[in-house]
């Protein structure tokens, strides 16, 4: 019976130690734990520690977090297995299939305007498509006629100059601070010769893979100017016919997204001739004022080497600067390069971002990225692709996003989307006669 007293005394004395604690706990909000009882085998006592106690939820939840990361991992693994795959067999059609038909397309944004003079004139379509290219071929070649006589006119002064700008080297070489002999120099010039001897193989492999390249470029810009035709003659049939191979649903959005896209290419075209006009004129404004000659030849290459950003500017100030070294000789070479140097960093660092993110909504850190990584990607072609390429997916994406957040791009004011209307003869796209709704949300 005591005993049994003594339990239920126990069991008391739990019970108010509970309600005290969970009277504790309702006027402090918090509870101290209970002294452990846990011993190890070193005897010490049991130690305590800050980190929280797993809460009931946390396995069923790591669980959950567990599933929903393999998922993402799948499907980016996917995605980038896509990426891989449509980035190798871009690679391969690039440069026998792809770049005549870029090359094609940014050509037909520059004659376009012409050619739709044209045919408001009542040119039959082939007629004006035809009559653009040549007019471009004869503005080209007429151009090249411009400045090749000033080129031959002093082609002997030139080689003076030449003859002159290597004396002054050598005079520079052998006068403080060098001080070299006239033996050393040509010990230096032995040892010069003795180098491309013995490189002549490598360098014979050079010159035969850039007449390749050459030769492969000009298969190239002869296919392009080709499919600049095609692209002028049949350009306004080229919409309702990829209309018409995707469905009446699809219809609206490849007609926006062409229209978008055409439109950036021919912004693209403005900007870029904007830069390079602005460029040769700085370039030639100073070559003329320092007196170098062959100023409109280097004017005409500094607007076409624009077109082909970093590596052009960076060839056409060295012309620059070389015509000027031997010409004028080194005082009036370094104003030339300073010169060059002040407008280039102007035009790449400055105008070219502003003008080319603003016509093309490209933030200028984008646009010096874009050329940056078309550069090292494919080189002087990459380089000068770089830009419309990057504009070309900011409109995908702009579109895209505009479509997730309920906005309709491909409606006009009216609400009116592009409409594929025809039969098994033909199709053509026109405007929707009703405003197209929503549906009701589900």
């Amino acid at each position: 019976m005591a005993d049994a007293q003594q339990d239920d005394d126990s069991v008391d004395t739990r019970s108010d130690s509970g309600a005290t604690a969970a009277a504790t706990v309702e006027r402090t909000g918090s509870t101290k734990m209970p002294p452990a009882d846990f011993h190890d085998d070193s005897g010490e006592p049991p130690s305590e520690t800050g980190a929280p106690a797993p809460g009931p939820e946390r396995s069923a939840r790591l669980s959950a977090a567990t599933r929903v990361l393999a998922t993402f991992s799948w499907r980016l693994l996917l995605i980038t297995g896509a990426v891989v795959v449509i980035g190798y067999v871009l690679g391969v059609l690039w440069s026998s299939v792809l770049l005549p038909v870029v090359l094609g397309l940014l050509f037909a944004t520059v004659m376009w305007p012409l050619a739709k003079v044209l045919r408001r004139a009542k040119f039959p379509p082939a007629l004006a498509a035809l009559t653009s290219v040549l007019l471009f071929l004869a503005a080209f070649i007429g151009i090249i006629a411009a400045i090749a006589p000033p080129v031959v006119a002093q082609v002997n002064d030139l080689a003076d100059g030449v003859s002159s700008g290597l004396q002054s080297v050598q005079d520079w070489l052998t006068g403080p601070p060098f001080n070299l002999g006239t033996e050393e120099i040509g010990t230096y010039v032995d040892q010069a010769i003795n180098s491309l001897q013995a490189s002549a193989g490598s360098v014979a492999e050079y010159a035969l893979t850039g007449v390749g390249a050459v030769g492969t470029g000009l298969v190239n810009l002869v296919l392009a100017l080709v499919l600049t035709f095609f692209f002028l003659k049949d350009g306004p049939r080229f919409l309702p016919w990829m209309a018409a191979q995707t469905g009446p649903k699809a219809a609206p959005h490849v007609a926006e997204l062409s229209h978008q896209s055409w439109r950036t290419l021919s912004e693209f075209i403005r900007q870029q001739a904007l830069v390079g006009l602005i460029d040769a004129a700085g370039i030639g404004l100073g070559l003329l004022v320092l007196g170098v000659p062959l100023v409109l030849p280097l004017v005409v290459i500094t607007f076409f080497a624009a077109f082909v950003p970093i590596i052009g500017a960076f060839v056409a100030g060295g012309f620059a600067v070389l015509i000027a070294l031997v010409s004028d000789g080194f005082g009036t070479a370094l104003w030339v390069l300073a010169i060059v140097v002040v407008v280039q960093q102007v035009e790449g660092n400055v105008l070219q971002p502003i003008l080319q993110g603003r016509g093309l909504k490209l933030h200028a850190g984008v646009v010096i990225l874009a050329v940056t990584a078309g550069t090292g990607l494919a080189g002087i072609i990459g380089a000068f692709l770089s830009v419309p390429v990057a504009a070309l997916i900011a409109v995908l994406y702009r579109y895209g996003r505009d479509q997730l957040d309920g906005r309709h791009p491909e409606r006009d004011e009216q609400g009116r989307v592009p409409e594929l209307v025809g039969d098994e003869k033909g199709a053509r796209l026109t405007m929707s006669k009703d405003p197209v709704e929503d549906p009701a949300p589900r």
